[in-house]
């Protein structure tokens, strides 16, 4: 059933917004007019993200990953309940907050009861359901297990939700000390170190190595302080051009897995997100061609990329999927050799949440050792470049008072 919003004056003179859920414009506007509401504006809302075209009234909302686990995991239960899928569709989008959510559920239970599949319903809306999402709801749809796919969805959503949110929690800190560190040492240099240059100038002394440079330092920054934001901004923007690059994404990637203890990490999230996201559609009825194009597509690296298309050719060609991996040298061997016990037995699917379980775990403790590395050298980058400060003031007074 389409939304409409509309835009109107009550009888106080006061101007009205809001949104009726009703079958056509006709019966929205009498529902308004009944209301006591002059009609000024009244149009269809189309929900973001659809591939089609249609009204741009709300096209900036967004909906979150935590409401669309939550939405999913409710239209399981509903479903699990026998509740016809329109039926929960419609029940849904009177229970969900998000606006934008509301939009997309309105709109799938209308092609839905026109008689579109509920997974051809979510491919006119890729922005908010991947394609893990949709394949997923396809095959639930076409074994008769859609309710049990929603709950692994579900899971699996929440779980990368957590994973995701780690990593960003982990990183908060140094960023944060490090933006706090550059901003501190240049209100230093630009504001506070001319001052006490003055006094050392009015000397007439010949100053220590290490006050010169200091007071270098704050003097260029005074003058070509605009020069260092341009080739800040710069350094950026050209590095972000370069990693765009064919090459220049291969080389930046390949770095990434040199890395001494970024380089682990970075194997072990894409190792994780290979081994949940398979296991996951290969569970929920998925065909193995297919998900192994689906999971290339979410890992970002793109070696390990390259590695994952590999192994899809290999079983297209009846081989195993083990051998591309294990030559690639990015997958450890114990997870190799676990999928292919899983293969051997016909098992694959729970050495995969084996897999992706036991290194989640693995990436929340790494994430966290790498917090406590940082934390420690972010303080010794703060506190030396203080030192370097402190002593390009101390050491001129104290000859001073020597000479006195």
């Amino acid at each position: 059933m389409p939304i409409y919003a509309y835009k109107g004056m009550d009888r106080a003179g006061r101007e009205v917004k809001n949104t009726i859920n009703v079958e056509s414009i006709v019966i929205a506007k009498q529902r308004v007019k009944a209301l006591g509401i002059m009609l000024i504006d009244i149009r269809e809302q189309k929900a973001p993200g659809t591939s089609g075209g249609g009204s741009n009234f709300l096209r900036k909302g967004s909906v979150s990953v935590d409401d669309l686990a939550m939405m999913t995991r409710q239209l399981a239960t509903l479903i699990k309940a026998k509740i016809q899928i329109v039926e929960a569709l419609s029940a849904l989008g009177d229970q969900v907050d998000s606006e934008t959510l509301r939009l997309i559920l309105s709109d799938l239970k209308q092609k839905v009861n026109e008689g579109a599949s509920l997974a051809k319903a979510l491919q006119d809306h890729p922005k908010v359901f991947n394609s893990v999402f949709v394949n997923m709801v396809e095959a639930g749809e076409a074994s008769g297990t859609l309710e049990i796919v929603l709950l692994r969805l579900a899971d699996f959503t929440e779980q990368q939700v957590r994973l995701k949110n780690k990593i960003r929690g982990a990183m908060t800190y140094p960023v944060i000390m490090g933006v706090f560190g550059f901003v501190m040492m240049n209100v230093i240099f630009i504001f506070v170190i001319p001052q006490i240059a003055k006094i050392f100038i009015s000397m007439k002394k010949e100053l220590p190595f290490i006050t010169q440079v200091c007071i270098w330092i704050s003097q260029f920054l005074q003058v070509y302080w605009w020069l260092v934001i341009a080739c800040i901004i710069g350094f950026f923007v050209l590095f972000n051009r370069y990693v765009n690059t064919s090459k220049g994404q291969s080389q930046w990637h390949a770095l990434q897995l040199r890395l001494p203890v970024l380089g682990m990490l970075v194997k072990m999230i894409n190792v994780s997100r290979f081994c949940s996201t398979l296991g996951t559609l290969l569970n929920s009825g998925v065909p193995i061609l297919t998900a192994l194009t689906i999971v290339k597509n979410l890992i970002p690296n793109v070696h390990m990329k390259d590695a994952v298309e590999k192994a899809r050719i290999s079983v297209s060609e009846g081989a195993s999927l083990t051998g591309p991996l294990i030559q690639s040298g990015y997958f450890p061997a114990l997870v190799t050799h676990m999928i292919r016990l899983g293969e051997r037995s016909g098992e694959i699917e729970p050495m995969l949440k084996i897999i992706s379980e036991n290194y989640e775990d693995q990436v929340q403790s790494k994430i966290a050792g790498l917090t406590s590395v940082l934390e420690p050298i972010m303080m010794i980058c703060l506190g030396g470049a203080i030192g370097f400060i402190v002593f390009a003031v101390v050491i001129p007074m104290m000859n001073l008072n020597s000479v006195r």
